[in-house]
């Protein structure tokens, strides 16, 4: 008897080898990643992709079961990130909370935000509300990673308690931790988007695509998260093989964006063009006019551009947006003294302002008189840039 208990508890009924134990974990955990980031995420929060109901309801229980997340709150605490991003109501922003705690406490900043309800009524509609979401996941949340347990624990006996135990870190601490503390924190911008998010690397391979964070804050109903022809996004990948046998529907991705030749003035395409990437927009203004004229700015001083603090240069791509007060002025100071970086600034505000607008005639008036005096200001530039603006378009799709 004592024999048979010590058996079952170093083998459970499986008697897996190690490597077995090792790919469980790994399938278990990667099964979780995808039902968040490819249901919960993609498809629930920016209906980006529709999956068939037999697919969609799996992951839906996956997520239940290894996660205790119900749906409908999941996807309003990320919906309200989206709306609030970077103020005091984001759920989770490391610019008000402060890295340590959001890659740390992730998880308790979720659970405290799901306690709102207030939340959920706002931002949780259109999500699952049937018989099993009512009255079993969304009502008994916990039960789900206990039902784990034991079946981990009846396949593997104390190993199969510590697949459980890793399991119930590594999502937490990847997705709530990792992807929303360091994907506003560190890591290289695509696009200079409204916010602090970053891509943490280029191959969104470990958590499930989600590594591409600034992408995603750029284009969020978008259903694939790479941008660049070197990005890979499992989970778009994943998506494309669900397509292939009809499991899947993509519903939107990124558009991408043309340049026409030879444009004399801005157009409607120019303006849906704008509206539609006007992250991008802002991006290539940096890119192409604010670091020119800076690097012109330290040349005609006979000095180098790397004396210019990192911080500093990376606060023009925002309007210095998230610098505190006191860098704040001394950024403004700086830039007062320099006809030419303060002209380009001054630039930059407009064209962020007039991409704020929602009436398409008064935008095109102003984007044509934007341009107009961008070409007569005597930055080289800047006046190139308005000639490439005018050019912009949506590209067809292939």
């Amino acid at each position: 008897m004592f024999d048979s208990l010590v058996d079952f508890l170093t083998n459970g009924l499986s008697h897996a080898s190690w490597p077995m134990l090792v790919l469980c974990f790994l399938v278990t955990s990667q099964l979780t990643i995808f039902s968040v980031t490819l249901y919960l995420h993609r498809s629930q929060a920016h209906r980006g992709v529709d999956f068939h109901p037999v697919l969609a309801h799996f992951f839906r229980f996956w997520a239940w079961f290894t996660t205790a997340m119900v749906t409908k709150e999941w996807v309003a605490i990320h919906r309200k990130h989206h709306a609030k991003c970077e103020t005091v109501e984001d759920p989770h922003s490391p610019q008000i909370y402060g890295i340590r705690t959001v890659l740390l406490d992730g998880d308790d900043l979720y659970r405290q935000a799901r306690r709102d309800p207030s939340i959920t009524e706002k931002y949780g509609r259109g999500t699952p509300s049937d018989w099993l979401e009512r009255y079993i996941y969304g009502r008994h949340p916990e039960l789900g990673p206990t039902l784990l347990l034991f079946a981990l624990f009846a396949l593997f006996g104390l190993w199969g308690v510590v697949i459980w135990a890793a399991q119930m870190i590594w999502i937490p601490l990847m997705a709530a931790g990792v992807i929303n503390g360091l994907g506003h924190w560190w890591g290289y911008r695509n696009v200079e988007s409204d916010d602090t998010s970053t891509n943490l690397t280029p191959w969104g391979l470990i958590v499930g695509g989600e590594e591409l964070h600034n992408n995603h804050h750029a284009f969020p109903s978008s259903a694939k998260f790479s941008l660049r022809r070197f990005e890979f996004d499992i989970g778009w990948m994943m998506i494309r093989i669900f397509s292939a046998v009809r499991l899947a529907k993509v519903m939107r991705v990124a558009p991408s964006l043309d340049i026409r030749e030879d444009v004399h003035a801005p157009d409607t395409d120019t303006i849906k063009a704008l509206l539609t990437h006007r992250f991008q927009v802002m991006t290539d203004y940096f890119r192409g006019v604010t670091l020119p004229t800076l690097r012109a700015e330290f040349a005609h001083a006979g000095d180098s551009i790397k004396g210019f603090p990192r911080r500093m240069r990376a606060a023009l791509s925002s309007g210095g947006r998230w610098l505190d007060n006191d860098a704040r002025e001394r950024l403004g100071n700086w830039i007062n003294q320099r006809p030419a970086m303060a002209t380009v600034m001054e630039y930059r505000a407009r064209l962020h302002h007039l991409m704020e607008g929602r009436n398409g005639e008064a935008m095109l008036e102003g984007l044509k008189q934007w341009c107009r005096e961008a070409e007569e200001s005597g930055n080289r530039a800047l006046q190139e840039f308005a000639l490439r603006i005018k050019g912009y378009r949506l590209a067809h799709a292939a």
